[in-house]
């Protein structure tokens, strides 16, 4: 991951300018391995997060805020039993390493001033935070508490001493010299590509920055160390020289890196990566603002994947069962489209019953419905007489005739709950939001799907989500659905008589309204709609994906239809293939 050891360092320079001698005044659990504490230091308040995330582990200053849970989890009670109103003291990073150390003066449960030491360990899916004594090394207690049967090497548990994570014989930078460096390199396996090298032998550097010290010695990453002359090592060693000068001096440099053609953050750094030259960069004086603008979306979708494992699973098991029923009883529809034989069978039998006898499996008979009486064969059951026969093929054809008007009124009922089911799988793709999430969740819930649990018997927040919002090159405003919620919303209440409403043709996906304001609406903004239409659609990676078009007045909901089911009429068609590359050029507008 970028967040290295560097950024780290990066971030405890803008820490130390900001929140040293700051005052803690509230602690909050927002999530089971995150923790938000409220700092006012000289005026000023500030937010400083500290994730032990396995897929976005951090620590910076953030300007945004999620919703508190209803009771703070245990591990926020004791932070604020032990830190509230204590006075940040010091903040220190381990070597290079992605370890920081918050020092909290405070007072113990006796009155006395004692300090405490705040640790994040960003460590991927070892990230930890753990509160330990300072003086006796102690340790009060983890977000994320290590057993011995979870590791043998290392226990992270209240009682034991702190002791810091094994280095794997991993040597910090900082100071290093060209001997050292020599003797590091000569003892690696001499296959390992040199990009590698670094980052596996060097604390605090990640695959970027080792990449980038590559670039800026003009060395090949991919090389393999083998194939390196003594002017290439010391071409190497300069630029790793060079890199710890400017950490050692404080030279940061934050920025982030987007994609020059789509509007999609690459990566970010607290060092300039020259690497990415060709791409849009974008540079701010603090590092938290850079992590704050990267991991926002990113920690979200994340939480969103996580969150919805269990309900993608639960309807991607109820959508396989009623495809299977589909296929069923299209079958089973088919051979009931067959039953005029078994009324044939039966009359043959009636008008010829004089020339069957009981024990007899099958006849040739004429079959007086064919204009050439052509002969058939009736099949008989030998147990039956020529009247139970005749009455066996009666009934089959007609409980055949009964259960076609009945598969012929399910088989629009299974297709229905198969287009809703793929169309909550596709709402659940488009969440931005935790609040879209829940929004899916309740009308699961509503609709019987799922059970509700204890935890989801209040309403989890009061925040109103927002479907997607885009501004057409022709300056018209475009708004899709995210979930049925928001597709009801925007098709039954928002859109006027006059919008254009647009949908993806037989086809689950997102309500897409232009909000046309009486004025004739281009060719090019009913294109850019159709792309958004497909894009955020089960047809998202299709060619040629047909959208449906017409007046927001031709579109009605059917009574008793599920959450974001409607009906259409007068429509035109248009056909996109939907790529990342043309939605990004949609101005998104952030409301």
């Amino acid at each position: 991951m970028s967040f290295d050891g560097i950024v780290t360092r990066a971030v405890i320079n803008e820490l130390e300018t900001s929140i040293v001698g700051g005052k803690i005044t509230k602690i909050y659990q927002q999530e089971k391995d995150e923790i938000l504490i409220h700092i006012h230091n000289l005026g000023k308040n500030y937010r400083l997060i500290l994730s032990a995330s396995s897929n976005n582990p951090r620590i910076y200053l953030t300007n945004y805020s999620k919703k508190n849970p209803d009771t703070p989890p245990v591990f926020c009670m004791l932070l604020r039993k032990h830190l509230t109103n204590g006075i940040i003291t010091e903040i220190n990073q381990y070597e290079l390493d992605r370890i920081v150390m918050i020092d909290i003066k405070c007072l113990d449960e006796m009155g006395e001033i004692n300090t405490k030491q705040l640790i994040i360990e960003i460590m991927g899916k070892h990230s930890n935070i753990i509160l330990v004594d300072k003086f006796s090394r102690t340790i009060v207690d983890s977000i994320k508490r290590v057993p011995y049967d979870m590791s043998r090497v290392r226990q992270v548990l209240p009682g034991l001493k702190y002791e810091f994570p094994p280095s794997n014989d991993k040597v910090n930078p900082i100071d290093i010299n060209f001997d050292t460096f020599i003797k590091i390199y000569d003892k690696e396996n001499k296959n390992t590509q040199i990009f590698k090298f670094l980052y596996t032998n060097f604390i605090g550097l990640s695959p970027l920055i080792s990449r980038e010290i590559c670039y800026r010695a003009h060395i090949d990453e991919r090389k393999s160390m083998e194939y390196l002359d003594i002017n290439e090592k010391e071409l190497l060693f300069k630029s790793l020289k060079e890199l710890m000068e400017d950490i050692k001096f404080k030279n940061f440099s934050p920025n982030i890196i987007f994609h020059s053609e789509r509007n999609e953050i690459i990566d970010f750094h607290s060092m300039n990566i020259s690497q990415y030259s060709d791409m849009n960069i974008e540079h701010n004086e603090s590092m938290s603002f850079i992590l704050d603008k990267y991991y926002l979306e990113k920690d979200i979708l994340d939480r969103i994947s996580q969150k919805s494992l269990s309900i993608k699973k639960s309807i991607q098991v109820k959508l396989d069962r009623s495809i299977n029923k589909l296929a069923k009883q299209k079958e089973e529809l088919l051979e009931a489209k067959k039953r005029e034989k078994y009324k044939i069978y039966g009359d043959l039998i009636s008008a010829n019953i004089y020339k069957i006898s009981k024990g007899m499996n099958s006849i040739q008979l004429e079959n007086f419905y064919s204009e050439n009486m052509e002969k058939i064969s009736v099949p008989l059951d030998v147990k039956l007489s020529p009247s139970e026969n005749a009455q066996y093929y009666y009934k089959k054809y007609a409980k055949l005739k009964n259960a076609s008007k009945l598969l012929e009124s399910q088989i629009p009922q299974t297709q229905e709950e198969i287009d809703y089911l793929e169309n909550i799988l596709i709402s659940i793709e488009n969440c931005t939001e935790i609040e879209e999430l829940e929004e899916i969740k309740d009308e699961l819930i509503n609709e019987g799907y799922i059970k509700n649990s204890y935890k989801n018997k209040k309403k989890s927040s009061n925040k109103i989500s927002k479907p997607h919002h885009f501004l057409s090159s022709d300056n018209f405003h475009i708004y899709v659905g995210k979930n049925n919620k928001q597709n009801d919303y925007l098709t039954l209440k928002f859109a006027d008589k006059e919008d254009l409403w647009f949908h993806t043709k037989n086809i689950p996906g997102s309500h897409v309204i232009i909000k046309t304001e009486h004025k004739k609406v281009p060719d090019t903004t009913l294109y850019e709609a159709a792309l958004l239409a497909a894009f955020y659609s089960k047809g998202r990676n299709s060619q040629n994906v047909p959208i449906d078009y017409t007046y927001k007045k031709n579109v009605k909901k059917p009574k008793g239809s599920k959450p974001g089911m409607v009906i259409y009429e007068n429509n035109n068609t248009i056909y996109v293939s939907p790529s990342k590359q043309e939605i990004f050029t949609i101005k998104k507008v952030e409301d």
